[in-house]
């Protein structure tokens, strides 16, 4: 973190006046790094600082601490094109950078930033993050057998606050009771709590998996959720890669 440096002058005046405050130094934010290519390995660095120099599908690399501001995350794949992609942490929060198949099979991997609201949960119930990050068409998320989040499409992602404890989820292709892309999984969602949940791979080739990590958030004092409801979905905010080499 640049050091905040307080320069004071030579007083020139015969009165004397109290020194403004010096503010307080931005707190840092932490950014995770999810390696959710299937077959691929990648060394990724940091601004030019390495991480790892083999982070495997599946890899969660974090909390890496960094400055509030814009940041550059690279990829380098053992065989292929390096890439790299922009995120901006804001002070005191958590962000997500997810390397990821798209929904066309065999395009180029993509990078998308996901945020999620680390303000207290009510008593007994923890929050959730699902995303579609893998190569299959728009799908919904059933929670103990009720749909919880529908028609979310590659790159896109839903959250909701949960009862506590544990719960089943699957995948299944939006609109239909068709059998489960994914899952039944069992998930251990924790009170105050907050769980990313990425799913990832390729139905075809038999590389469907999950990807999760979870970071605590603390309770309120407010009433307790007494039933799942509809969770709140949304697009990514942040795109911005630069394949190199092309």
């Amino acid at each position: 973190m640049i050091p905040i440096v307080v320069m004071a002058a030579a007083a020139v005046s015969t009165t004397s006046a109290a020194a403004p405050a010096a503010h307080a130094p931005a707190s840092p934010g932490q950014l995770f790094v999810v390696q959710a290519v299937p077959g691929a390995t990648y060394a990724v660095s940091v601004d030019g600082e390495e991480q790892t120099d083999k982070a495997d599908v599946g890899a969660v690399l974090g909390p890496i601490e960094l400055d509030a501001g814009d940041h550059t995350v690279r990829f380098e794949p053992g065989s292929g094109e390096p890439m790299s992609a922009n995120v901006r942490i804001r002070a005191g929060g958590s962000v997500d950078l997810v390397l990821h198949l798209p929904a066309d099979p065999g395009g180029d991997p993509v990078a998308d930033v996901y945020r999620v609201s680390a303000k207290p949960a009510a008593p007994d119930t923890a929050r959730v993050l699902v995303a579609h990050t893998a190569t299959v068409p728009p799908a919904d998320v059933r929670v103990d057998g009720q749909v919880v989040f529908e028609d979310i499409a590659n790159g896109e992602f839903a959250t909701a606050d949960v009862p506590a404890g544990q719960h089943s989820a699957e995948v299944v292709p939006a609109g239909t009771s068709d059998d489960p892309i994914l899952g039944p999984l069992d998930v251990d969602l924790p009170a105050g709590t907050v769980t990313m949940v990425y799913a990832v791979g390729t139905p075809t080739d038999g590389s469907m998996n999950v990807i999760s990590h979870q970071e605590s958030i603390g309770t309120t004092n407010a009433a307790p959720l007494r039933e799942i409801g509809t969770g709140s979905a949304g697009l990514v905010r942040t795109r911005q890669v630069t394949i190199y080499g092309r």
